[in-house]
């Protein structure tokens, strides 16, 4: 015999049923089968809220009943010929006018009691069952209908009621010696209790329903059909990447439901376990999909079978020195919780006994510090324990697998990968059978947590990094381009996709759930929200997306004055804004703390030679215990492309404006020329290399004269360039009668630093320096004779963009 049962969405349209009679109907001579149905999906409700409505005295319910009323009507019309529909639907209007009488009577009353709802809930089930049944029959298929009351007997506890095994498998035996129909039809969730008032089994019910009868008459398989392939490695509407698991241990499958999992009912695995009969998940609307076999372990390609979670948790702490070495504090304790019903999800324990924690549903939360503190009050009042210590807003994560204990490493791993992205655990728990650990976390991270967790799992070819960009000018521009162009290879060649979750510039900002596409990204940003600068960054941290990487492409303190918050979320901070790591030293040290403490990176490679692996190559001298000794450098590629074209008595202001014009400088020139430019990266490299230093500690040694440097406007300085032409000249006078060039130089030696125009000689590196290349020459300890060189195009969007792009790119390698 196979026992097969249908969810609530499996019968929650016309078509839908139409879907489950092909399915009955394609078993046709594969033996005896007992289909167990649920109510019409919504329906129960429904039936609720009628309930309640009637007891508080609102003829509010009458509206419902209408609209359950219609339901199951337009069903009757959809699935039968006019000709037979007369009587069917009398045969539905009068169990109709039972539950409006029903209603009526708890109206009159002014009481919904738990005996009455569950008579109400019942009708669900009988209706939708029925129909299925009469459109079995209406198909040629010998059919009949059992109302499942007459078969499975509980206790009188109403809402959830327990089965009596004995009575209850010698009804359902006797039941099926007895029956002739091929195809016997029941309701799911509904039984009866000793005074043969109907009773019912628990939201879920149907399964168990199922799992009572398989039991009973040791089918050769539970069939449970619902609307999803099987049970997933995770729920796919929290992890869109979940995967279906082809097969499943009892054991795993009952903890991955009692953890969240809604594909089963954990009561439906208990009976059959015990029988050994194997359960089958499949689904209605792609009956062809494999669906999920639960039986006896098999080898298993992972060793963490699935995950899950629990939302809507208290955590329950007792603690104090009164209890340490006392015995009965948890029996007292859990006594306690047992008065008042109260049922507890997890527990641990401190191994000094100093406290134990407990967690239980926040619904639940109220009553049970009320009880514990009422049993515990004349310890609190001696304050050998302290009040009961509850805290709310939590949520359960819990990892299942058979398979997990035959791995090293395995918790390490879990609690590693949360951590790595700022994901603070509360408490942990661990059977000794190692099928499960959980951990407590805020409900607030519980979709960010699920898909670290899925990801380190169940998916160690791929990693999803998720970006944010401020900043869409030159720079900017290009990043989002090269970004685009690599997208195939990142994720063929390293595993990686890269989504843009949100994009801003000055004006507009943009967000997207699901990434925004990189073909049209200017029109997106453009039909997006006004750019807000606070909103922006509390959006960025409300998605709260696991490898988070904020990407700073602007010259803005205002931008740069977020890396902060960003990190402190466990938010990867990826930038060319010189601002920052060039502030007050105590702001950038901050900065670095808050990476470290929080597990996120901070890069900022292109503050310093735009794509030259100029602060990667100092942090691994550094990291590597080198010490470095003198630091200099060529670091501004305007000035660099300047003074190169400045030869053989050019005009230095028609140089200065060349530069300009090709957007080798700021708007204003000044801010190249200065030198304050250069002062923030020689400052940036000073601190990288371990020097305590502030930028009033670096020596300009300035070559543009006082008027020009504080010149009104733009065009006053290029007027002021002329007028002092005579000091240029004399500059590079004096350079070429030494058979020298004129090179902007950056110098840090043993703690101080400075910036100037200085002329060099052939012999020297920086001659050479063409274009608006870059070069540093670090000397340290290991590299004391010959300096270690890097050198190359130090400037431009493209070098820089790709720069930035190699940053996010190690923010996840």
């Amino acid at each position: 015999m196979q026992v097969l049962k249908f969810g609530g969405t499996s019968v929650g349209s016309t078509q839908a049923i139409e879907q489950v009679c092909s399915i009955i109907a394609s078993y046709k001579r594969k033996g005896r089968m007992a289909v167990v149905v649920s109510a019409m999906s919504g329906v129960t409700d429904k039936l609720i809220a009628a309930g309640q409505q009637a007891g508080q005295g609102q003829e509010q319910y009458r509206t419902i009943l209408q609209e359950i009323e219609n339901r199951h009507l337009e069903a009757i019309r959809g699935l039968f010929p006019i000709t037979v529909q007369s009587s069917l639907l009398s045969q539905v209007k009068k169990q109709l006018n039972q539950l409006e009488s029903l209603c009526d009577g708890i109206f009159q009353v002014g009481e919904l009691s738990r005996r009455s709802l569950d008579k109400l809930m019942s009708f669900g089930e009988l209706l939708s069952s029925w129909i299925v049944a009469e459109k079995l029959k209406q198909m040629g298929l010998p059919a009949g209908w059992k109302d499942s009351r007459e078969l499975i007997s509980t206790d009188a506890q109403f809402g959830h009621a327990l089965v009596d095994f004995e009575v209850t498998d010698h009804q359902v035996t006797s039941f099926f010696q007895h029956q002739p129909s091929e195809y016997v039809i029941l309701p799911g969730f509904i039984a009866s209790g000793p005074d043969k008032e109907t009773t019912t089994l628990g939201r879920g019910g149907s399964d168990y329903t199922a799992a009572i009868v398989a039991a009973a008459m040791d089918a050769s398989v539970l069939e449970i059909w619902t609307d999803v392939s099987g049970m997933m490695t995770a729920d796919p509407r929290l992890v869109p990447q979940a995967i279906a698991i082809p097969r499943i241990s009892y054991e795993e499958a009952m903890e991955l439901s009692h953890f969240g999992a809604k594909v089963i009912y954990p009561p439906t695995i208990q009976p059959v376990m015990n029988r050994r009969i194997p359960i089958w998940i499949k689904n209605t609307f792609a009956p062809d999909d494999y669906g999920t076999l639960i039986q006896d372990n098999g080898e298993k390609p992972f060793p963490v079978t699935g995950i899950s979670g629990i939302q809507k948790i208290a955590l329950l702490t007792l603690e104090g020195s009164g209890m340490v070495g006392i015995p009965g504090f948890s029996k007292r304790l859990f006594d306690a919780l047992l008065r008042e019903k109260v049922n507890v999800i997890l527990i641990t324990q401190s191994s000094s006994e100093h406290s134990i924690t407990t967690g239980v549903h926040e619904s639940d939360m109220l009553k049970a510090k009320a009880a514990i503190d009422s049993e515990f009050a004349q310890e609190i009042h001696d304050k050998r324990i302290e009040p009961l210590l509850v805290e709310r807003d939590l949520a359960i994560v819990a990892v299942v697998g058979d398979n997990m204990k035959n791995y090293h490493g395995l918790s390490g791993k879990l609690f590693g990968a949360l951590g790595r992205n700022a994901i603070n655990v509360r408490a942990i728990a661990q059977g000794s059978t190692e099928k499960n650990i959980s951990a407590v976390i805020n409900k607030a991270d519980v979709k960010k947590a699920l898909n670290v967790i899925h990801e380190v799992f169940f998916e160690s070819e791929t990693r999803q990094v998720n970006v944010f960009v401020a900043g869409t000018g030159n720079v900017g521009g290009k990043l989002l381009e090269q970004l685009q162009s690599q997208q195939s290879y990142l994720l063929q060649e390293l595993g990686l996709q890269v989504r843009i979750m949100g994009i801003a510039n000055s004006r507009k900002m943009r967000f997207s759930e699901t990434g925004i596409h990189l073909d049209n990204w200017k029109a997106d940003l453009e039909a997006g929200h006004e750019m807000d600068l606070t909103q922006f960054a509390q959006r960025v941290r409300d998605m709260n997306l696991r490898n988070s990487v904020f990407v700073d492409n602007t010259a803005s303190d205002e931008v740069a004055g977020l890396y902060s918050t960003f990190l402190q979320h466990g938010i990867s901070v990826v930038t060319c804004n010189k601002i920052a790591c060039s502030s007050e030293y105590a702001n950038y040290k901050k900065l670095k703390d808050l990476a470290r403490k929080f597990n996120a990176s901070f890069l900022f490679e292109t503050n310093v030679g735009a794509g030259l692996p100029v602060i990667n190559t100092l942090n691994d001298l550094v990291r590597s215990g080198d010490k470095v000794n003198t630091i200099e450098a060529v670091l501004s590629g305007s000035l660099n492309f300047v003074f190169n074209n400045f030869v053989n008595g050019a005009n230095f202001r028609k140089v200065v404006k060349a530069a300009q014009d090709e957007g080798y400088t700021e708007p204003d020139p000044r801010i190249d020329l200065s030198g304050k430019d250069v002062m923030r990266k020689i400052l940036i490299l000073a601190r990288e290399s371990g020097a305590v230093l502030e930028m009033k500690d670096i020596v300009n040694h300035s070559f543009l004269p006082d008027e020009a440097l504080h010149a009104k406007d733009v065009n006053a300085f290029y007027e002021q360039l002329d007028v002092h032409a005579a000091h240029f000249q004399q500059l590079l006078q004096n350079a070429s009668d030494k058979g020298e060039r004129l090179k902007f130089v950056a110098r840090y030696h043993n703690g101080e630093a400075s910036v100037g125009l200085q002329s060099v000689g052939r012999e020297h590196p920086f001659y050479q320096l063409e274009g608006k290349d870059n070069i540093v020459l670090f000397t340290t300890s290991r590299y004391a004779e010959q300096p270690l060189i890097v050198k190359g195009a130090g400037a431009g969007a493209d070098v820089t963009a790709s720069g930035i792009f190699a940053d996010i790119i190690r923010t996840v390698r």
